[in-house]
């Protein structure tokens, strides 16, 4: 299956996230080994982007949510069980 992002032709997961935020992933999460001079440009292009592009954080919610919806098994998604309230002790009563 083919994903496309306007005309461009999204090949691997980190295209498709770099083509529909506009925006290279490396420049939110930095890559390994980066400078302490490095790392500060990069947060000072980030701040800038988020400043120029109020909107930015919300649309990356919501791609992230639609992604995990779409196709869990690529964040490796795992439902967690529902508390019963068996086997728990009852801290009423506990001395603080």
């Amino acid at each position: 299956m083919r994903s496309y992002i306007g005309r461009h032709q999204a090949v691997s997961t980190d295209e498709f996230v770099e083509l529909a935020l506009g925006t290279p992933v490396e420049l939110w999460l930095g890559v390994e080994g980066e400078s302490e001079e490095e790392r500060a440009a990069r947060l000072d292009a980030a701040r800038d982007i988020l400043a120029d592009t109020p909107h930015l954080a919300d649309d990356i919610s919501r791609i992230a949510a639609e992604l995990i919806e779409l196709h869990p098994e690529l964040v490796n998604v795992v439902p967690l069980a529902r508390p019963t309230g068996r086997g728990r002790s009852s801290r009423k009563g506990a001395a603080a």
